[in-house]
């Protein structure tokens, strides 16, 4: 029998691999030159995935994984060494640990679906990340979360205590987690909030918008007989719903289907497009450019 891979196991064997996240103005020879660097200092390329949006005068991304011995003494002298490559090319990068696992904080309201899914996700260990704290305006969750070992924060808020819950959950998140997962939280986040983490808070919502705005969207869908429906994982900017798309999928359905069975297909569309975009997340698998996302899925 083949041992299960636990997640101890993962980071264990995962101990010396680093992710490179490149954006710079496209012209040849940056793979050359990227390739080069690695290898003169005895790193091994185990992954390599690019783009570029135009050849002629466009942008290109990269996005590599590589081995290398003691990579955490080695860490900052890499970077440091790499700065100067990246000075060349007029380079956008990051360089990450394979190991660290991001720390997420899930924010939720009354709605279970999307945050029931990254608890599975987690447990299963199939989400490379840890759930440091989860966060509500309702107490409904608490006995789903509680007995997993998992902190829970009932802050309530009302239209006159928002900013005073806002300054407590940013109490609660800043320092303390990597990104802030929006689990079909009900409230609008406040740019003082997104300042502490652009491109680092996650949000899902139905892919009617912009055309059903408002309550019931479902009901409105219905009433208009759309034949699809999806869900959209985006980036919080400050533009509402208008953030850097990560990730959407969609579904047909037709005359038989009622509001709640639209409802249900929708609920299932939201926490699967959710999961694989947290996951791409936390495996630094998105690089953000304006107002939009490159993905190596």
């Amino acid at each position: 029998m083949v041992p299960k891979m636990t997640s101890q196991n993962k980071r264990s064997d995962r101990a010396n691999r680093a992710r490179m996240l490149v954006s710079c103005p496209d012209r040849p020879g940056i793979v050359a030159a990227v390739s080069r660097f690695l290898c003169e200092h005895g790193a091994n390329i185990v992954q390599s995935d690019q783009y570029t949006m135009d050849p002629e005068g466009g942008l290109f991304f990269i996005r590599i994984e590589f081995d290398l011995e003691n990579l955490n003494e080695r860490r900052e002298g890499l970077k440091a060494d790499f700065a100067k490559v990246a000075d060349e090319f007029q380079m956008t990068w990051s360089i990450a640990r394979a190991s660290r696992r991001k720390r997420l904080a899930i924010f939720v309201s009354k709605e279970d679906h999307a945050l029931l899914e990254l608890l599975w996700h987690w447990q299963s260990g199939d989400l490379d990340a840890d759930i440091a704290m989860v966060i509500s305006n309702h107490d409904d969750m608490r006995g789903l979360v509680e007995p997993l070992g998992i902190p829970y924060y009932h802050i309530p808020v009302t239209a006159e205590t928002k900013a005073e819950a806002e300054k407590r959950q940013l109490e609660l998140v800043d320092g303390q987690v990597d990104a802030v997962v929006l689990a079909r939280y009900m409230q609008i986040i406040s740019p003082k909030f997104i300042e502490h983490f652009p491109n680092r808070i996650i949000n899902i919502h139905h892919s009617f918008l912009p055309a059903f705005v408002g309550g019931k969207p479902y009901a409105q869908a219905y009433n208009r007989g759309v034949k699809i429906i999806g869900a959209t994982a985006h980036y919080v900017t400050e533009e509402l719903d208008g953030g850097p798309i990560i990730e959407q999928d969609v579904q047909r359905v037709s005359h038989r289907d009622n509001v709640e069975d639209l409802k249900r297909i929708g609920r299932h569309i939201e926490r699967t497009v959710l999961a694989r975009a947290v996951n791409w997340h936390v495996e630094d698998r998105v690089i953000v450019h304006g107002n939009k996302t490159v993905v190596f899925s």
